[in-house]
């Protein structure tokens, strides 16, 4: 699998190669060389492609998966320090937890603004339905990290016990 590091590392070794190339379509104008056009353009090339491998290696990260998570769709996004998951009324506390992990993983990013906050807020809601034409969200939970860091092994989840209490249970076959 192809990692950032060996990305950076193919984009560290093009880069010379680029050197090389830029050095040769140097001296062959000093020289005189009948195809040192051709070498400008080789020169171009391989320049366009280390800055790509360049901007790759630093943008590329893996997603975590985290094991019990379930689907969630994100719902809201002011793109700075709030967001809000929906999850399946069916969620159990556990599940609850993995998919707040998760989506605090996969909503995290460098690019987001914070004013004056430093923490990312995930709120998991669900829609329950108490009865035809009616619709309610209910809050389940949410985990709050940080903006600064990739890898916040400090979240602070947060799970309400009384909204999952009112989630429909599974029926069970008998």
């Amino acid at each position: 699998m192809l990692t950032n590091a060996v990305i950076l590392l193919a984009a560290k070794w093009v880069g010379i190669a680029t050197v090389a190339c830029a050095v040769l379509a140097i001296l062959s104008f000093v020289l005189k060389w009948g195809f040192r056009f051709r070498l400008v353009g080789v020169t171009g090339f391989m320049v366009v492609l280390t800055v790509g491998l360049f901007g790759l290696g630093i943008s590329l990260y893996t997603r975590v998966a985290i094991p019990g998570a379930v689907p969630f769709v994100c719902t809201y996004d002011n793109g700075g320090t709030r967001t809000a998951i929906a999850v399946p009324p069916t969620i159990t506390a556990d599940q609850l937890e993995a998919t707040l992990r998760q989506a605090a993983n996969d909503l995290y990013s460098p690019g987001r603004f914070s004013r004056g906050d430093n923490k990312l807020t995930v709120r998991a809601r669900t829609i329950l339905h108490p009865e035809t034409g009616v619709s309610v969200p209910l809050y389940l939970g949410q985990v709050r990290r940080s903006l600064a860091q990739r890898e916040d092994e400090n979240m602070e989840i947060e799970i309400y016990p009384e909204s999952l209490a009112q989630l429909p249970k599974p029926e069970t076959e008998s």
